[in-house]
């Protein structure tokens, strides 16, 4: 049996990038810690926000359509995306939060408080104070350490057929069950940042992807090696999973647990830096090699993004 140590990462679908920007950075004081494009749509940006180092757990990535459709949450999905805050940094997330009109609700479960509210394009996101995880070193305005976002908590998943995605999460990702209160049953990895997953044990009404969703949750392998034994492993237990893709500050396979839930699996080297200065990650636009001949038609046709301070 195989065990990963938690999330990777988490990809979503949001519209404008310079409003994506703005509270990612701008509210939430993540570092831009790449901007690059959509392998698959080079015409798109794909930006990823994480903590100083862009370490694997607390990267959220996003393909940002200006004027899409927006999508509606829902089963096949995860439905909140949770992160990590230090002990004591609750009252000034609601101050900050306050200050920006960002509307949010108070609520608990398994002994745990949290603050939910949605970002700009309909994500619905929460903070939770915990011990665990490192302090994420990044200042950004207000936002210094002491209160910076560590990394992802976990998430909640909505699914179509529980019972199948929490076998999936068992007998396959490794996670084990720690706990259920009313509609939920939480699970957890073995790290100690995003390694949190609660799932809602009633069939959620399948989601429509689109603005304001998540389109997939990505799992940690070590390496290469460990991801290719993962590949074999989801396979032979019946699971239609992808050939190894080059994503360049990783690699990663795909599988659609039977929940109907996008799953990746997703190497934590080579990394961020790779292509650029730990200093400067996040500051130009990275192109894989396949689309650099093609810069400057791809420069011309993204909208311009800035990290800003926001008052």
């Amino acid at each position: 049996m195989k065990k990963t140590e938690g999330i990777h990462h988490i990809t979503a679908i949001v519209g404008h990038p310079q409003e994506n920007v703005d509270f990612y950075a701008g509210i939430l004081g993540l570092r831009l810690v790449k901007k690059t494009v959509n392998f698959d749509d080079p015409g798109t940006y794909h930006l990823y926000f994480g903590d100083n180092g862009g370490k694997p757990g607390t990267i959220i990535t996003f393909f940002p359509w200006a004027n899409a459709y927006q999508g509606k949450i829902g089963g096949g999905q995860v439905g909140v995306t949770t992160y990590a805050i230090p002990t004591g940094a609750m009252s000034f997330w609601e101050k900050r939060l306050a200050k920006f009109n960002i509307k949010f609700t108070r609520s608990e479960r398994f002994g745990e408080a949290y603050l939910q509210f949605e970002d700009f394009h309909g994500l619905q996101l929460e903070l939770v104070e915990r011990a665990e995880g490192e302090t994420n070193n990044w200042t950004f305005g207000d936002v210094t350490p002491s209160v910076a976002i560590k990394g992802f908590g976990g998430a909640i998943l909505y699914s179509v057929n529980p019972a199948e995605t929490i076998q999936t999460l068992q007998d396959i990702m490794g996670l084990e069950k720690v706990g259920a209160e009313g509609e939920l049953i939480r699970f957890q990895s073995y790290g100690n940042i995003g390694n949190i997953i609660d799932v809602i044990q009633t069939p959620v009404e399948r989601g429509e992807m689109g603005v304001g969703t998540v389109h997939h949750i990505a799992w940690r392998a070590k390496d290469d090696e460990d991801q290719l034994d993962w590949q074999q492993f989801v396979g032979n237990n019946g699971y239609g999973v992808t050939t190894v893709r080059d994503r360049n500050y990783f690699n990663a396979i795909y599988f659609r647990e039977h929940g109907e839930i996008l799953f990746e699996i997703a190497t934590d080297p080579p990394g961020f830096a790779h292509d650029e200065s730990y200093e400067t990650m996040g500051t130009e636009l990275k192109l894989p090699s396949q689309y650099e001949k093609f810069r400057e038609r791809l420069q011309h046709k993204l909208i311009p993004i800035n990290v800003r301070e926001l008052e």
